[in-house]
């Protein structure tokens, strides 16, 4: 898969950057496992555990107005050394004893401040036929640090919790390490004013701009969707895998990462087949998604629930890539790849504080987790019907 470049960039960075976003997000999914290995060391309550999530994306929604701005006014590969350089600090805090929902919640903070520059360099290091397949290189990479964060904290936190977010805190620095290598691009679309009023305003202003072009509308509307949806799946597995199978916090988050070992094969297929005009051609993939999702509740044995969750896996992959890129040119062109990422990270976190949100009420009240599976299954179904009859019928 070859990257096309432009004269002023040289191939190397790319993958510096891919290299450096790789090691953080290990240590992010990671540290999020070794969060609830700790939660349960504790004695804390089961439902602290989805908690986690709603601390950690709470920065992403308070700081919106904010990260996009300034990953658009600094070189992003400075933007994305300081964010690391805050993850290390939030994790170092729950290793020296913080309460892990607020430690996990200042990693959080360092994450919020990444991801625009993360996904908006893109945009400025590569030209746009290329996006897709850049894209492809970062979601499987992603999903690459999505496996292997997934079994390494929750296998070596189960035995050692200490020691993990040690080798933790030594990725975030690694990963820092890796951006003083990216090479600076130019600055585009920098604010003249600071002051946090007028950040607010310019936010609110990018957020209408994107939510009325109706390819923004229709990317942002999906990846809401799929993000919220996907980060709280994420936890009803484990809760699944324990009840269904007998699993423990190691064997579960094993099982969890065959969801992203099929992401990884939808993101590859994606970025080889699927263009960014085509995105609405696809969405009927989100429903067939929704009907294999409500299909767990049958399954009884691990092998069975592996090949369920690997196809669940690919039907993502094949959806969200390209509707990644979309968001991702439409953004570029309208606000500024910094303001544009900072618009998606503030709904798609919405979406998962919501319904991550609506888990953790479930669970408190003791809803059976197979009816909170199929709960879930039938609102994705659901969700993307309604959307697929919406958005296939404007293009016609």
């Amino acid at each position: 898969m070859q990257l096309k470049y432009s004269n002023k960039i040289k191939t190397e960075g790319f993958y510096y950057f891919v290299s450096a976003q790789f090691l953080s997000a290990l240590a992010d999914n990671a540290l999020f496992f070794a969060a609830i290995a700790l939660l349960t060391k504790l004695n804390a309550p089961m439902w602290h555990q989805p908690l986690l999530l709603q601390f950690f994306v709470f920065a992403y929604i308070i700081l919106a107005p904010f990260v996009g701005a300034y990953a658009d006014a600094k070189p992003k590969r400075q933007v994305m050394f300081i964010a690391n350089g805050i993850k290390l600090f939030g994790c170092l805090a729950m290793l020296f004893g913080m309460q892990p929902l607020y430690a996990y919640a200042i990693v959080g903070i360092g994450a919020a401040t990444y991801s625009p520059a993360k996904y908006g360099i893109l945009t400025e290091m590569l030209p746009t036929d290329s996006l897709v397949k850049a894209n492809g290189w970062v979601e499987g990479s992603t999903v690459a640090a999505i496996i292997l964060g997934a079994m390494f904290g929750g296998i070596l936190a189960v035995y050692n919790v200490d020691f993990a977010i040690i080798i933790i805190s030594l990725l975030y620095l690694i990963a820092a390490i890796f951006n003083c290598y990216i090479p600076s691009v130019p600055i585009d679309h920098k604010l003249n004013k600071k002051n946090p009023w007028f950040l607010v305003k310019d936010f609110l202003s990018s957020y209408k701009k994107l939510w009325n072009d109706p390819l923004g509308q229709l990317s942002l509307t999906i990846t809401t969707l799929f993000w919220g949806a996907g980060a709280t799946l994420r936890l009803v597995i484990i809760a699944w895998a324990a009840y269904a199978l007998g699993f423990g916090l190691d064997k579960s988050t094993s099982l969890s990462a065959c969801v992203a070992i099929g992401v990884a094969i939808g993101a590859i297929v994606a970025a080889l087949f699927i263009k960014m005009k085509d995105s609405t051609k696809i969405l009927p993939i989100g429903v067939v998604m929704g009907f294999v999702v409500c299909s767990i509740i049958f399954v009884t044995t691990w092998e069975t629930a592996a090949y369920i969750l690997i196809i669940i896996g690919i039907l993502s992959g094949l959806l969200i890539v390209p509707l990644n890129a979309l968001l991702q040119h439409r953004g570029h062109m309208l606000i500024g790849s910094g303001h544009s990422i900072a618009v998606q990270n503030f709904s798609e976190n919405l979406g998962i504080l919501l319904l991550s949100g609506t888990y953790t009420f479930m669970v408190k009240v003791n809803i059976p987790i197979n009816g909170i599976m199929f709960i879930f299954g039938f609102f994705v179904l659901l969700s993307m019907t309604v959307a697929s009859i919406y958005y296939i019928k404007a293009n016609d």
